[in-house]
């Protein structure tokens, strides 16, 4: 089965043509599936996953799957739950790029204006 379906006929042809190598293909491989995992929230296949990255040649890899296991309950309810605080880290983002154009070019009451205004 390939997971990359959704890509145009020449973006799966450039990675057919990059899993001909080996370790390429491999990082394609781990890669895709843990994307597979997060999008379709299975943590069933959370424990398996990390156990291959962590088994595998690549050193990136392995970094990356340790650095999950030492914070899995965070990576398993993120796998598991369907909610999310991505709508808060956008607000907090939206208010610090705000700060930042305004910094040292008006003073408080405008400042408070924009920030409500674009609530």
């Amino acid at each position: 089965m390939q997971k990359f379906t959704q890509l145009d006929a020449s973006d799966q042809q450039l990675i057919i043509l990059l899993k001909s190598h080996s370790e390429l293909g491999e990082v394609i491989e781990i890669a895709q599936d843990f994307t597979t995992l997060v999008r379709q929230r299975n943590p069933k296949q959370l424990d398996s996953w990390l156990e291959r990255a962590v088994n595998s040649n690549i050193s990136p890899i392995q970094r990356f799957a340790v650095r999950l296991r030492e914070d899995y309950d965070s990576v398993k309810a993120g796998v598991t739950l369907s909610v999310s605080n991505s709508p808060v880290e956008g607000h907090i983002n939206r208010l610090k790029m705000l700060k930042r154009q305004m910094y040292g070019r008006a003073s408080i009451d405008l400042l408070s204006r924009r920030f409500l205004i674009k609530m």
